[in-house]
């Protein structure tokens, strides 16, 4: 089982996997370990502030390549349940933007699986980011290739 969200919205991490649990995961017994990774947009990059940032994306691709991760994830590791929310859109410094929750029968599982798709993620899911530094100049940051 899986849910990934791409939104232009703001979101609580928290929340959102308390709500995912309580609706999706009902019968607890079956799981022995939650790892959950939760991004943050920083005030900071390459030794410039930042102010704020607009991430791009291409909806039916990067959609299709986050699915495409998770499987990959879950033929590596057993998984039991995924949950990936990222943000696109205008963005500042503490807001959220990515949640990967990775539930499996054991913690090895879920913390490989949720490293994997967080580092492959950053390195191959296409999003684009655009920062404003606080002097008003704006900059396309490169990807980050140093993946998984």
């Amino acid at each position: 089982m899986r849910k990934i969200l791409i939104q232009a919205t703001p979101f609580k991490p928290w929340q959102q996997l308390a709500e995912y649990e309580q609706q999706t995961l009902q019968d607890k017994s079956h799981y022995g370990a939650t790892a959950v990774f939760i991004g943050t947009m920083r005030d900071f990059n390459e030794g410039e502030d930042v102010s704020s940032m607009f991430l791009e994306h291409y909806p039916l691709m990067t959609e299709k390549k986050l699915h495409q991760l998770v499987d990959t994830a879950n033929k590596k590791w057993s998984l039991l349940n995924a949950l990936v929310i990222h943000r696109v859109g205008y963005l500042y410094p503490q807001d959220p933007i990515v949640l990967v929750a990775i539930w499996s029968e054991h913690r090895k599982d879920a913390f490989e699986a949720s490293r994997f798709i967080m580092e492959t993620l950053k390195s191959s899911v296409p999003f684009w980011k655009k920062e404003v530094l606080n002097d008003g100049s704006e900059r396309w940051v490169e990807k980050n290739t140093a993946g998984y």
